[in-house]
């Protein structure tokens, strides 16, 4: 084996391994940082994620005439459906109002007490941001799961709470508090206590569960209540296609102008994102192709002299491992210090991140780490079956 290890080191060459070795890191840093940066982002849990999907709420333009007219702002099926079938358009769902009248007291002693009318709206469980357990309803419970819009906690506690000497709320507060709902239409009237489950950054009105929503209004609206939807949420796969403006200019509807701006952006940034991680991955191709080509050389070089050792007794397996632990420890070593970098790239996005969300909880470097070692043992089997077959090769040629 001492006779294989010093044929390895007379025709080794170093710049072409340390190319290898620099090329091949990058690659690998520039993977790992961009699972790890996307398994970050995920863990914000906002719209605001570029990550994540791109939605547009919809509603119809209100003329100055509009309810003097008569003119109805709602949308039809037919008008649904035809958005549904629009190219851009991965999923619609619609915002359904409730049609019954609600008021809502907060009522804990030594705290803020008021009360208030309000309103409640619902839409499909797959375009609600926020994840609980308590996002049901079962009819006959006592219970109704609410999610406020994050901007209405942000008014009180910089606006009415700053303005009248109040104590500002946290989430965690508000989410421990109970509110009493009172419930009256269609001859009924109604108690029910409702428990604040999450904030969203994506709609901008007070949801309960589309169960509730259904339920309620089947029994506290009147039958000639309005029940089609006044507003749409869309799924859209491009929100940079033109094809979305002039569609909703052709049907004179309006969406969020800024919101159809910051979607640009962020599907921007993941194209941008997407592109990183596939020129990492084809760096990282490339080194281990280097990595390939210059052990192959070395082989090359040494057939003759190899070739002897074979004739002298030495097994295939035996030639072929220095060679194999030579590119097993170059990958392994890649890896530490990707895995290195990229913890030392991440704690400093972290300190970002958490100045503008200082309740981040960061994920584990788990999936990071996993895509690592399968990069890891994939390339080293196949680098480990091309070395041995070149062996091979001598082997058989000798024969």
């Amino acid at each position: 084996m001492n006779l294989v290890w010093k044929l390895l080191r007379q025709h080794i060459s170093i710049p072409q391994f340390m190319g290898f070795f620099f090329a091949n890191l990058i690659g690998v840093v520039i993977i790992l940082l961009g699972v790890q940066f996307y398994n970050d982002y995920r863990a914000l849990d906002s719209e605001d994620s570029f990550m994540k999907a791109d939605y547009l709420i919809v509603n119809k333009k209100l003329g100055a005439l509009s309810g003097l007219t008569g003119k109805q702002n709602t949308f039809s099926q037919t008008e649904v459906t035809d958005l549904e079938e629009a190219d851009f358009v991965e999923h619609v769902g619609a915002f359904t109002p409730s049609t019954f009248n609600v008021r809502a007291r907060f009522d804990v002693e030594g705290f803020v007490n008021f009360s208030t009318d309000m309103f409640f709206e619902s839409v499909p469980d797959e375009f609600v941001d926020v994840k609980s357990d308590a996002w049901h309803y079962r009819e006959g419970s006592d219970e109704i799961p609410i999610i406020l819009p994050k901007n209405y906690l942000d008014l009180y506690n910089f606006g009415y709470a700053q303005g009248k000497g109040l104590p500002k709320l946290s989430e965690g507060i508000l989410g421990a508090m109970k509110l009493k709902i009172q419930i009256l239409g269609n001859g009924y009237g109604d108690d029910f206590e409702g428990r604040i489950v999450g904030f969203s950054s994506r709609l901008n009105t007070i949801l309960v569960p589309e169960a509730f929503m259904q339920w309620a209004n089947g029994k506290y609206a009147k039958r000639d209540m309005v029940k089609e939807p006044t507003r749409l949420i869309m799924e859209v796969n491009n929100p940079t296609d033109d094809r979305i403006t002039s569609y909703l200019q052709e049907h004179d509807y309006e969406t969020d102008e800024e919101k159809l701006d910051a979607s640009k952006t962020t599907f921007v940034l993941r194209v941008v994102v997407s592109i990183v991680m596939v020129v990492g991955v084809v760096i990282s191709i490339l080194s281990f192709y280097i990595l390939m080509l210059s052990v192959f050389l070395l082989v090359q070089k040494n057939s003759s002299k190899l070739e002897n050792l074979l004739l002298i007794g030495y097994s295939p397996a035996k030639v072929s491992f220095p060679y194999q632990a030579l590119t097993v420890g170059l990958n392994i070593i890649v890896l530490i210090l990707a895995v290195c970098i990229m913890l030392l790239i991440r704690s400093v996005y972290l300190t970002m991140f958490e100045n503008f969300f200082p309740d981040l909880e960061a994920p584990n470097i788990m999936p990071a780490l996993a895509v690592g070692l399968m990069l890891l043992v994939l390339v080293s089997v196949f680098n480990i079956v091309a070395v041995r077959n070149k062996v091979m090769s001598i082997w058989k040629r000798k024969e």
